[in-house]
């Protein structure tokens, strides 16, 4: 059936649900942090390890998922994904020890999280796009803070009239009644239905070939193995940058609740500010992606970490002048900048390791992204436990955000694949890689 436009933006819409509901259903762990801290006595430590667990199980999950994803497709990938935090979601409520909770809300939500969230995503997504690759992928990554504006406001208002563990509940029937049906309709690449990338039209015998977009025809000729980029230096780069970048989102999303809160900030306030930081990822995403097709992938993660960078000296600053002016420059930096770092993580490696094997390189970074997301949380919890101060605890995540930048203009994907706003300036060579 003949579409009157691009099936890859259809592929776009589908995403934009899934991860409005999918990543939120992870990120709602925030809110019921503090109910079940407060039910249970439990450390804060041992309380957000279990969102630290979950990263753990998603780390061991990523390099099979993405071995799945190259011999059966988004579709299976998807739909596992629905099985596993629908079912964590549904199970949840049943918690009555700290291990419970570690195996719904860790390890189910948590792997399930790495098919329905970024990373699935970035498994395929970003084959069906190469000159607005960056936007595209914005588009559908801002599908975050659509679902943090709305999903966030109605977990906590189910928490506050009938508890944490009906809104469990009610979010696990959300992922099953929406999220299974509506992925039955990918692909994972425009080839498979007879398309090409961006919707261009199949060359004629008359039509000028496409402007090649690689710089370094012997690293982009190679047939690229997992094998073989374990042996490069640009893999583990890519690792160290993606591990640093996880690292620093997490430390900030699961804490900064709680943080508010305990420096004398009103519940409202505390919710509001996570809900408008993802809702600023939505204009972010989507103009970073966007701009990271005119300037290259390198500036815009090095943005993006800057922007975490300020968050933090934001966050360490409120503890001695708890004002909104610098609430909302936290929320400003950490949403609108550093959210940016979603929209190129899938781009990154695809312009490096493009190939049949991407999806076992992808999810192989992704064990070492997913590892740093369980360590932000986890480290910053038990430095609080150990001090009785999250000071430190930001002061390392300012550390951290700068290597993340470095770590990826180290790994240079505009030295391998130019973006289209980079083309210029390379020497004409036909067909597109």
């Amino acid at each position: 059936m003949r579409l009157p436009f691009f099936y890859g933006w259809l592929i776009v819409v589908v995403t934009f649900v899934t991860m409005a509901i999918g990543v939120n259903a992870r990120t709602a762990f925030s809110l019921f942090y503090p109910p079940i801290i407060g039910e249970f006595g439990w450390d804060r430590g041992v309380t957000a390890g279990a969102f630290s667990f979950g990263f753990v199980a998603s780390g061991v999950a990523s390099p099979l998922i993405g071995r799945m994803m190259d011999r059966l497709g988004p579709r299976a990938v998807m739909e596992l994904g629905v099985a596993l935090m629908g079912g964590g979601m549904l199970l949840a409520p049943l918690t009555t020890q700290p291990w419970h909770l570690y195996l719904t809300l860790g390890v189910m939500v948590g792997a399930g999280s790495v098919c329905l969230g970024y990373s699935g995503q970035s498994f395929f997504l970003p084959n069906w796009f190469i000159r607005r690759r960056g936007l595209a992928i914005g588009i559908a990554f801002a599908g975050v803070g659509i679902g943090s504006v709305t999903l966030l406001p109605w977990v906590q208002h189910a928490i506050e009239q009938t508890g944490w563990r009906a809104a469990c509940t009610a979010m696990g029937i959300l992922i099953f009644a929406v999220l299974a049906p509506i992925n039955l309709l990918l692909h994972k690449r425009p080839e498979d239905i007879g398309l090409l990338p961006d919707g261009d039209a199949a060359l004629s015998a008359t039509s000028a070939a496409p402007v090649s977009n690689v710089v370094d025809p012997v690293w982009a000729g190679t047939d690229w193995t997992l094998r073989r980029a374990l042996r490069t230096a640009r893999f583990w780069w890519i690792s160290i940058g993606y591990f640093s970048g996880l690292y620093i989102w997490y430390a900030v999303q699961v804490h900064q609740t709680k943080y508010l809160l305990d420096i004398g900030f009103s519940a409202n306030v505390a919710v509001w500010a996570l809900g408008v930081v993802s809702l600023l990822g939505i204009p972010g995403q989507i103009w970073l992606g966007h701009l990271s097709d005119r300037i290259g992938r390198e500036w815009i993660w090095a943005i993006s970490c800057a922007g975490f960078a300020i968050c933090f000296a934001a966050l360490i600053a409120l503890k001695f002048a708890p004002v909104l002016p610098l609430v909302y420059l936290m929320i400003f930096t950490q949403g609108a900048l550093g959210y940016g770092l979603t929209s190129i993580m899938g781009a990154v490696v695809l312009e490096i390791f493009q190939g049949k094997q991407y999806g076992s390189i992808f999810g192989t970074i992704m064990l070492a992204a997913l590892a740093g997301g369980a360590a932000g949380p986890w480290a910053t919890g038990l430095l609080y436990d150990l001090s009785g101060s999250y000071t430190l605890a930001f002061a390392i995540g300012i550390a951290v955000s700068i290597l993340s930048a470095v770590a990826i203009w180290q790994a240079s994907p505009g030295k391998v694949r130019a973006v289209a706003g980079q083309m210029h300036k390379l020497p004409v060579r036909s067909g597109a890689g």
